[in-house]
């Protein structure tokens, strides 16, 4: 990023804060302690074993997006989203099939719990568990009620697919952060644009080089839990498939997004993904505004041979960058792999059609 960066960031982020802090404030106040509410996040698991997880929250009170909402009103929604307050400590009763477990959520109401499953479940793709909130209550509010949906891939599916979203999939600018700060507190669901051909391609890959495959798609963002809503609504809208969507505790720092504090957070969740699934192949796709090439790269090697390919796009304005990530190509394919840097998704699409993995 350009020098200076982090003032005018810093310069926006104050900007922002204070005008949701003005108008979200004056709509809130008075209103009272809010009702609790739990939001699930889609896991994923296997016959064995699955990921339930989410967050208890006070509520939010924000719908689905619409095309007459204002820049105003998005405003507002974005310091509700980040100003949330998580239930510390909360209980939570995960239900699926004969299996009950309680759980209990972190400092800031998150909660991630593996559920080992006594019985195969069934076939479909998708499993739900039940989620009931049992401490803390509000007095008067009916039962927090929430369901969590885990993905469960077939034994027919092909191969995997892991995904970066900023900049991989959603037009983010992240390597411009005024215009990725304004784009995140002005704009919804709706107002989000994905890359040319993305939604085409990733229901391509989803159906495999037969057509028949239901293949799945894991989305690992460095973006904030906060968005989480918006990203599943996004993906919705724009009929890119449905799959896991892997996000990260909210982080202010100035670090959060350099190369080191990427790999500590997105390397151990691939790393689970490809752990848990040890027969699966994998396709993983990313771009070269952060540093995807290096963590795939170390991806590689780590678990030769299950890797099919590296999908980057090339949205970096820094010939020496692009020209890094086409050197790391040597290393990938040394290690069996192949990294394909593009502009667009045509190019991409065109590599794994001639690779056989989608039809």
């Amino acid at each position: 990023m350009t020098p200076g960066w982090r003032d005018r960031l810093g310069d926006l982020a104050g900007e922002v804060f204070n005008e949701a802090e003005r108008l979200g404030l004056r709509i809130l106040a008075g209103s009272g302690p809010q009702p609790y509410e739990i939001q699930a996040y889609r896991g994923f698991g296997t016959h064995q074993r699955m990921l339930v997880q989410g967050r208890v929250l006070e509520s939010r009170d924000i719908g689905p997006s619409r095309d007459s909402d204002s820049a105003i009103g998005n405003l507002i929604n974005t310091y509700k989203r980040i100003g949330s307050a998580g239930v510390p400590r909360a209980r939570v009763r995960v239900t699926f099939d004969d299996v009950v477990r309680e759980v209990v959520a972190d400092d800031v109401g998150f909660f991630r719990e593996w559920m080992e499953v006594v019985r195969p479940v069934s076939a479909e793709d998708w499993q739900r568990a039940r989620l009931r909130l049992l401490a803390p209550l509000r007095a008067n509010q009916p039962d927090v009620l929430a369901a969590a949906d885990i993905r469960v891939p077939r034994e027919t599916a092909s191969f995997g697919v892991i995904s970066d979203l900023d900049d991989t999939v959603i037009q983010s600018g992240v390597s411009n952060v005024l215009s990725a700060a304004r784009a995140l507190a002005l704009g919804n669901a709706r107002t989000r644009l994905p890359f040319e051909g993305v939604a085409s391609f990733y229901r391509a890959l989803e159906r495999g080089g037969d057509g028949q495959r239901r293949n799945p798609i894991f989305y690992v963002s460095s973006s904030p839990w906060n968005l989480y809503d918006v990203i599943a609504e996004f993906l919705e809208l724009k009929e890119i498939p449905a799959g896991p969507i892997l996000l990260r505790d909210w982080d202010v720092s100035m670090n959060a997004l350099h190369g080191e504090e990427l790999r500590r957070y997105k390397e151990p969740l691939i790393r689970e993904i490809l752990t848990l699934y040890p027969s699966l192949p994998f396709i993983l796709i990313g771009d070269t505004s952060q540093h995807d090439p290096e963590i795939y790269r170390a991806i590689t090697h780590e678990f030769r041979g299950r890797i099919l390919a590296i999908y980057i796009r090339d949205v970096s304005a820094n010939a020496e960058r692009s020209a890094a990530v086409r050197a790391l190509a040597d290393e990938v394919r040394a290690a069996g792999s192949s990294l394909v840097l593009a502009e667009d998704t045509s190019g991409v699409a065109r590599h794994a059609r001639e690779s056989g993995w989608i039809a």
